[in-house]
């Protein structure tokens, strides 16, 4: 039976090594076949450019252009750690960007994808901060910085983030109900699939994927429109 794949929040960084090996078993062996396969954001813990050519990041790339070569079509959503992937990162994977948001139909189904940090709009920082790193202006300037220092910088900010928000409530977090229902109506779309919040869960309208901190995880639809979400172990 055919199938699509989406998954999100993985987070891949080279001190976790067994997420890094999880998805490597996932995209040989869950993902072969599939029709497609949706990334919605988050796919690294960081990103800095499509100028990083480190032996982690080129390991990755060099997986997923394995993938696409073999005839998976891969699709790639920005989230908020790796918004710097550009036309260099797709000529080198062989996976196509899509915009945030983004509808789709699917074996006649329409959906809306997103990654899902600009629906918590009760986080009031999170939103001020997005605003300006998804400036064109900011990035042409964060990428004309020498690679060190935006590492560095990049570290400096992730810290500064995990920090802060320890102190935020879940409830802030969290997507805010109407701008899911306003995103649902302005799309004119009646289920939408997006990651970001880590708190998988599966309504009628709404679809979050989790994050693989503690296991990896994957929403499949298949060609009758039915929806499953499934886990693996880490």
């Amino acid at each position: 039976m055919n199938k699509t794949l989406f998954i999100s929040d993985l987070h891949l960084d080279p001190n976790q090594p067994n997420i890094t090996n999880t998805f490597f078993y996932f995209l040989d062996h869950i993902a072969r076949g599939a029709d497609a396969l949706y990334i919605l954001g988050d796919f690294f813990e960081s990103y800095i450019g499509d100028d990083d050519n480190n032996e982690f990041v080129k390991t990755l790339m060099g997986a997923l252009k394995r993938a696409t070569g073999l005839g998976l079509p891969i699709f790639f959503m920005h989230g908020n750690r790796d918004f710097l992937m550009g036309k260099k990162f797709e000529e080198k994977t062989g996976v196509t960007l899509i915009p945030d948001p983004c509808v789709v139909t699917i074996y006649n189904k329409k959906l809306l994808l997103m990654h899902g940090d600009n629906l918590c709009t009760d986080d009031k920082s999170h939103q001020r901060f997005r605003k300006i790193i998804r400036n064109k202006i900011i990035q042409t300037i964060f990428l004309s910085l020498p690679l060190s220092f935006r590492q560095r910088l990049a570290t400096q900010l992730r810290k500064e983030s995990k920090a802060y928000n320890q102190e935020k409530t879940a409830e802030i977090m969290d997507v805010n109900e109407n701008a899911v229902t306003n995103a649902l109506q302005k799309n004119n779309v009646t289920t939408l699939i997006h990651g970001h919040t880590h708190r998988p869960m599966m309504t009628e309208k709404r679809i979050v994927l989790g994050a693989w901190h503690e296991q990896g995880n994957y929403v499949q639809i298949n060609e009758n429109g039915d929806l499953q979400f499934i886990e693996i172990p880490l």
